[in-house]
């Protein structure tokens, strides 16, 4: 360790953060110069490790402009022992006011991928040393274009009449089956995308679309068109042999808008979720793992009432 120097970046240095290789490459995310450039990624949130005048680990928290909540650890790399990262976490969490949530972002599959787990096992390694705790993994899956099974008939689907209807039937929904964006909901917004989705997706009640047999909701779902990617934004079942059939529908909307990608997270441990998504054409890109200080507190609703967002992504 005394051979390394961690210290954030300074203004007009942000070049020393991409001078470390991407270690995976085939992963789908923001580069860090766009996010210079739009605002969510600052130099002085941004920390490095050096060895020899070399980057051997890199961290950036990220905080979109307007955000209500703290910065979560967006971009964690590590070429080096995972007492250097944890050593690069201390430094910054001190820095930044304590330790901040990091989401492990990689691959889908990454359990049975041995060339991710070599790259991923030194950043969790050196988070959970840093005090974090794994708490829950998310997958993201994404349509593109695949044809959609047929239905069955046994269900009709009619858009949301109004923002009051679509209240009432949330509220009906113990756990909903998707939630696409919740983590930007909360941390952006401050809103809690499973109890109040309308404080973020803001479109008309029509992107919603509910679910009927003989004559009953069963199901509803909430599609974003215009957010960073075409959106299965919220899924919320009272019978799940209509989840299928719903996803579907979703899709089928937001296809004849124009999508040509569709866009759906769900929690990795909802298996029966996934393979629905799976059957219906979805395939699974990405996960990421959410690590956070042990003490962290539960996300206060009442707190996060009347706050909300423009659009989710």
């Amino acid at each position: 360790m005394t051979d390394v120097v961690i210290r954030p970046l300074v203004a007009g240095e942000e070049s020393l953060f991409d001078s470390m290789p991407d270690p995976l490459p085939q992963l789908r995310q923001v580069s860090y110069a766009d996010g210079i450039a739009g605002g969510g990624y600052r130099p002085e949130r941004t920390w490095v490790a050096l060895r020899a005048g070399r980057v051997v680990g890199r961290a950036a928290w990220l905080l979109p402009p307007g955000a209500v909540g703290a910065p979560w650890l967006e971009r964690f790399d590590l070429d080096a022992e995972p007492e250097v990262g944890a050593a690069l976490l201390r430094a910054a969490h001190e820095a930044l006011g304590g330790p901040q949530k990091y989401y492990a972002a990689m691959p889908a599959h990454w359990r049975r991928r041995p060339e991710v787990l070599a790259v991923m096992e030194a950043p969790m390694a050196a988070a959970r040393l840093a005090g974090l705790v794994e708490r829950r993994e998310r997958v993201r899956c994404t349509w593109t274009g695949t044809p959609l099974p047929a239905t069955s008939g046994r269900y009709t689907f009619r858009p949301a009449a109004d923002a009051a209807e679509i209240n009432t039937l949330v509220a009906r929904v113990a756990e909903p089956d998707v939630l696409t964006g919740m983590e930007l909901a909360r941390a952006v917004g401050g809103v809690d995308l499973a109890t109040d989705p309308l404080a973020w997706l803001t479109g008309p009640a029509g992107n919603w679309r509910i679910a009927m047999h003989a004559g009953k909701p069963v199901g509803l779902a909430g599609t974003a068109g215009n957010a960073c990617y075409p959106l299965l934004a919220y899924l919320g079942l009272f019978d799940e042999a209509v989840r299928g059939e719903l996803i579907a529908e979703a899709v089928s909307v937001l296809a004849a808008g124009g999508a040509r990608e569709v866009v759906a997270d769900v929690d990795a441990h909802r298996v029966a979720v996934v393979a629905e998504l799976e059957r219906t054409g979805f395939r699974q890109v990405r996960a990421r793992v959410l690590f956070e200080p042990v003490a962290d507190p539960p996300f206060d609703t009442a707190a996060a009432a009347g706050r909300g967002a423009e659009r989710a992504g």
